[in-house]
């Protein structure tokens, strides 16, 4: 259940919970628990040549804000490159890839709608430690949150 917010949430410059989920340094921005669930706010800084496999999200649509660098964004069927300045829509229920296809790390700010799924990488980044990552724990980490690895 989703409620209004009642004040301003002000998240300072480097702010934000640290994880580290598979090699991609990332900061929780913004919680769902202070959006009443309606969102959470993730950046993530990715390796050179780095980004998640395949997976399908069941539950969340997902805006991939560009901050540095140049991605390759696979969704469906489509696939674009996205640089500094560009803004990617990945829906639900469809599946897509990133990639980080410049040669320094990227940058990328990313909400989540509704929130909660800043909870897999909360999780993945305690359970996770090592690359590559145990695939079964993987896979149960995923079926927990309703996505979907297409490995």
């Amino acid at each position: 259940m989703q409620t209004e917010l009642q004040s301003a949430i002000v998240i300072p410059p480097g702010g934000g919970d640290p994880w580290n989920v598979l090699g991609t340094a990332m900061k929780c921005k913004i919680g769902s628990e202070q959006t009443g669930g309606a969102y959470s706010i993730v950046e993530n800084t990715i390796p050179p040549q780095a980004g998640p496999p395949p997976h399908v999200h069941h539950n969340e649509d997902e805006i991939f804000y560009i901050l540095e660098g140049e991605f390759e964004i696979r969704c469906g069927e489509q696939t674009f490159n996205a640089r500094e300045g560009s803004i990617a829509l990945l829906p639900r229920n469809v599946p897509h890839a990133f990639r980080n296809i410049g040669e320094a790390e990227g940058k990328v700010l990313v909400t989540i709608t509704p929130g909660g799924f800043e909870e897999f990488f909360a999780e993945a980044s305690r359970e996770l430690t090592t690359l590559p990552p145990d695939v079964e724990k993987l896979t149960t980490l995923a079926r927990k949150y309703n996505v979907e690895f297409l490995m």
